[in-house]
C-alpha cells in the first residue's frame, strides 16, 4: 500500500551522499529506519563548481547503487536530490544519466530556494522551537542556506554560494592555512552575508539553530572545549565564546596533521574543517547570535516530511493540482508582477480539464499536471517587463524567480517553457532551452504548452464566456466540446482556439474539433460531424 510504504530520502551533496529511509506514522513523526552517510567529496572548485571530476562521479555512483541496495531490502521508494554540486556543474547531464542506469536512481536537481525550505522543514521537525521565531543555518559543502520563520514556512529563505568545500579550495588548498588566507576567507565571507544578514536581523528572530555536519563537528568540539562529551549533537548549544576559542585554535594549526589534536575533531575533517569554523563564527557575528541550537533534521529529512505529506494529500475536484505550498508562492509571484489573476486562473482551470480529459491521447501524469498549472497561472506575468514579446519575458522571470517553493530544478525549466510557448511561435530547433531537454520533456512541454494554449483562447475576452471544456478521445481524432455560459456568444473564443490547436494537434498527431453546447450539456451529447470544427495535425 503506498501510503504506509517506507520512503527512502537521498541528498545527493557536494561532500557527501545522506540517505534516511523511514515509515509514516498516522498523527506523529515518520519511525526512521536506516540512516546512512557515505563520503564522496563530489565537488570541488574554489571560484566554481563547474565540472564534476571523473573520479568524484564514480564515487557517488557507487555510493547510490549502495543506497538502492539498501532502499531495495526495505520496500522503500526512494526520492533522490541533489544540491549546489550538481546545481552549479556543466556536466550534471552525465552525473544524473549514470545515476539513473547505473543506480536505478532519478536525481532531481534543487534549486537553493528550494534546498532551503527542505533544510527548514527537516530543522523544525528536530528541535522544540515551535511559536518562537527563529533562524536556521545549514553550512553545506558548495552552498549556505540562511532561513528566517516564525511558524512552518519561511518568511525569509536564502542561499549563498559558500560552503565548507569551496572555501577550503579557494581560500585553504589540502587544509593549509597560508599567510593571510584567514583574513581573505573572512573578507570573501563577509561580502556575502551582508545583505542576509541585514534582512535577518530586520525580521528579527528569538533562536538560532544549526544543522549540517560541519557544524555538529564544530558542536563536538566546543562541548571538549568546556570538558564535555556529547552522545549525540541532537539540541546541543553553541556558544559563542565556545566557538571563538575553538576557531582560534584551528586556525593556529596550519596544517591538516596539526589539527588532529583538536579534543573533539572528527579527524575525517581535519583538511575541510577551517572553511566551515571560519563561516559560521562570521555567521554568528554578522547575525549577532549568543548562541545556537544544533538540530539533527536537515534536508534529508526535510525531504521525508514533505513527500509524506504529498502521499497524504487528498484531491478534490480535480483541479487545482498543485500543493497549498506550492500554488501559494505561484500566486505570490504573479500577483507581485500585477498578474490578472481572475483570466490566469480560469485559463488555467480549462486547461487542467483538457488535461484531464485528454490523458488517453498525451499519456502524462499527475505532475504533469503540476507544471501545467504553474505554468498557466504565471504565463502572462512578463507583461509587467513589456506587452511585446511578453512570452519571452516570462520564460526569464519564471526561470529566475527565488520565490516559487515546492519546485526541482527541471519543474522550473519546464514551467518557464510551457509560459514560453503559450503564444506565436512554436518549439524549434534554434530555440537552445528547449533542444537541451531530454526527449520526452521535449513532449511535454509540447503537449501541456498547446493545452494552455487553448486554455487561454477560450478565454480570449476575459469574459468567462466558456465555463467548461470537456474532450473525447479517438483513434485520429480529439472531439473537444465547450460548455458555454447562458446567453453568452463565443465567436471569438471559438475561433482563437481554432488558431491556437496547431500545437496540440500536431504533437497528438489527431485532428482536433470543436463543438459548443449549451450549460450543463456536454456532459450528455456526443458532438456530430455536421456542427463541429476541425484543426488537423
Amino acid at each position: 500500500m503506498t501510503g504506509s510504504r517506507a520512503l527512502a530520502a537521498i541528498d545527493v551533496g557536494t561532500n557527501s551522499v545522506h540517505m534516511v529511509i523511514a515509515r509514516p506514522v498516522p498523527g506523529g513523526s515518520p519511525d526512521v529506519v536506516v540512516r546512512e552517510r557515505m563520503p564522496v567529496r563530489l565537488g570541488s572548485g574554489g571560484a566554481d563548481m563547474r565540472r564534476l571530476l571523473p573520479d568524484a562521479i564514480d564515487r557517488a555512483i557507487s555510493a547510490l547503487v549502495e543506497c538502492r541496495h539498501i532502499a531495495d531490502a526495505h520496500d522503500a521508494e526512494v526520492v533522490a536530490v541533489a544540491t549546489s554540486a550538481v546545481r552549479e556543474a556543466d556536466n550534471q547531464s552525465d552525473f544524473l544519466r549514470r545515476a539513473n542506469s547505473e543506480a536505478r536512481v532519478t536525481v532531481q536537481v534543487i534549486s537553493g530556494v528550494e534546498e532551503a525550505r527542505l533544510i527548514h522543514l527537516g530543522a523544525m521537525s528536530a528541535v522544540p522551537i515551535a511559536g518562537r521565531s527563529h533562524v536556521v543555518i545549514d553550512i553545506g559543502g558548495g552552498s549556505t542556506e540562511v532561513i528566517v520563520g516564525n511558524g512552518t514556512a519561511p518568511a525569509l529563505a536564502r542561499s549563498l554560494k559558500l560552503g565548507h568545500i569551496r572555501l577550503t579550495d579557494r581560500f585553504f588548498p589540502a587544509g593549509v592555512i597560508d599567510d593571510g588566507a584567514v583574513k581573505a576567507c573572512r573578507r570573501h565571507i563577509r561580502s556575502f552575508i551582508a545583505p542576509v544578514a541585514q534582512e535577518a536581523k530586520s525580521m528579527g528572530f528569538e533562536v538560532a539553530v544549526g544543522c549540517s555536519g560541519t557544524i555538529a563537528a564544530l558542536a563536538y568540539m566546543c562541548a571538549a572545549r568546556r570538558g564535555e562529551t556529547l552522545r549525540t549533537p541532537a539540541n546541543a548549544v553553541i556558544e559563542r565564546s565556545d566557538l571563538t576559542g575553538v576557531v582560534n585554535d584551528l586556525i593556529s594549526r596550519p596544517r591538516p596533521a596539526d589539527r588532529l589534536k583538536v579534543p573533539g575533531l572528527d579527524p575525517a575533517r581535519s583538511d575541510v574543517i577551517i572553511g566551515g569554523a571560519v563561516l559560521l563564527r562570521q555567521l554568528f557575528k554578522a547575525l549577532e547570535i549568543e548562541s545556537m541550537v544544533v538540530s539533527t533534521g536537515a534536508l534529508r529529512e526535510g525531504l521525508l516530511l514533505d513527500r509524506f505529506n504529498r502521499r497524504d494529500r487528498s484531491r478534490d475536484d480535480g483541479l487545482h493540482h498543485l500543493s497549498d505550498l506550492r500554488r501559494s508562492s505561484v500566486l505570490a509571484l504573479a500577483r507581485s508582477y500585477h498578474e490578472d489573476l481572475n483570466h490566469a486562473e480560469h485559463a488555467t482551470d480549462l486547461a487542467l480539464e483538457l488535461f484531464d480529459e485528454t490523458a488517453a491521447a498525451h499519456g502524462l501524469g499527475i505532475a504533469d499536471s503540476e507544471v501545467l498549472e504553474a505554468a498557466g497561472l504565471l504565463h502572462n506575468i512578463g507583461r509587467f517587463v513589456a506587452h511585446s514579446s511578453h512570452h519571452k519575458h516570462s520564460y526569464y522571470l519564471i526561470r529566475h524567480s527565488e520565490r516559487l517553493a515546492g519546485f526541482t530544478e527541471g519543474d522550473l525549466e519546464l514551467i518557464a517553457l510551457i509560459a514560453r510557448y503559450h503564444r506565436k511561435r512554436e518549439p524549434v530547433s534554434s530555440h537552445r532551452e528547449f533542444t537541451a531537454l531530454a526527449k520526452q520533456d521535449r513532449f511535454r512541454v509540447r503537449v501541456l504548452a498547446g493545452l494552455l494554449r487553448i486554455g487561454i483562447a477560450l478565454d480570449r475576452t476575459y469574459r468567462r464566456a466558456v465555463e467548461r471544456v470537456h474532450a473525447h478521445v479517438e483513434d485520429d481524432v480529439v472531439r473537444i466540446e465547450v460548455e458555454v455560459a447562458e446567453g453568452s456568444a463565443v465567436d471569438i473564443e471559438l475561433f482563437t482556439a481554432e488558431r491556437s490547436a496547431d500545437l496540440l494537434a500536431k504533437t497528438l498527431g489527431r485532428r482536433l474539433e470543436f463543438r459548443v453546447v449549451g450549460t450543463g450539456a456536454a456532459r450528455h451529447r456526443h458532438p456530430s460531424s455536421n456542427n463541429s470544427r476541425t484543426v488537423r495535425p
